[in-house]
């Protein structure tokens, strides 16, 4: 064997190694389908949206665990609308980060005992996001402008929505992994739901549109505005 030829070998698998860490650490610790129902006077209106949690695997511990999806988009008819943004309320502030753990707590309410995050992957069938784990509502009067947005209350929604209108209810399913990050569809596995640009075509505009929202709807918005409305 030459040397250049024992170079490129030595290269290769070199490569091969730094790939393959990549993929450990940036492939999602679970992924999971939020579904959210709506009661309209047309019927029950349905909209899902699957995210990816994936852990810190830095060497260092240094990160922190993050997710990749959108918020979840209902299409209510009659020109109505609800999204669930990725992010809860406390104490009057933005969580972007409880998102992440939607899908543990809500398993573990429903089952009765704490479910680790080693585990979670292991849960089958839809699970209730109830109280405190349902993430913040809101409604656009007009989705192509973001100051149009109302803050929608769980327990009363018909006092933006209209009459006829109420939350159904939220549910969390863990869906597989599949095989990231060729997770292109059907036997490969289901990917990050993607589309909200299309839906709030000022997420992809210049300017802050995502703040624009957020303040509209009487919540406070900083830098991380836009991580309420996707996260790559």
């Amino acid at each position: 064997m030459s040397f250049i030829s024992k170079w490129a070998g030595l290269l290769g698998l070199l490569a091969v190694l730094v790939i393959g860490d990549q993929i450990r650490i940036n492939r999602p610790g679970h992924k999971f389908r939020l579904t959210v129902e709506v009661t309209t006077p047309d019927g029950i209106k349905t909209g899902s949206g699957i995210v990816a949690v994936v852990p810190d695997r830095n060497y260092n511990r240094s990160g922190r665990t993050i997710m990749r999806g959108e918020a979840v988009f209902v299409d209510l008819g009659q020109g109505k609308n609800l999204v669930a943004l990725l992010a809860h309320r406390q104490d009057g502030k933005l969580d972007f980060d409880d998102i992440n753990y939607v899908a543990l707590r809500a398993y573990g309410a429903a089952r009765g005992n704490r479910v680790s995050f080693n585990d979670i992957h292991r849960q089958v069938g839809p699970v209730p996001v109830q109280g405190d784990l349902i993430p913040v509502l809101v409604s656009f009067g007009d989705p192509k402008d973001p100051k149009t947005t109302r803050l929608v209350a769980g327990d009363h929604a018909e006092m933006v929505l209209g009459a006829g209108y109420a939350i159904r209810g939220l549910t969390a399913e863990v869906v597989p992994n599949g095989f990231w990050p060729i997770d292109f569809g059907g036997p490969l596995g289901d990917p990050v739901t993607r589309g909200i640009e299309a839906r709030l075509p000022w997420l992809a505009a210049p300017g802050d549109g995502a703040a624009t929202a957020l303040k509209a709807a009487g919540l406070p918005a900083g830098g991380e505005a836009r991580e309420a409305f996707a996260r790559k």
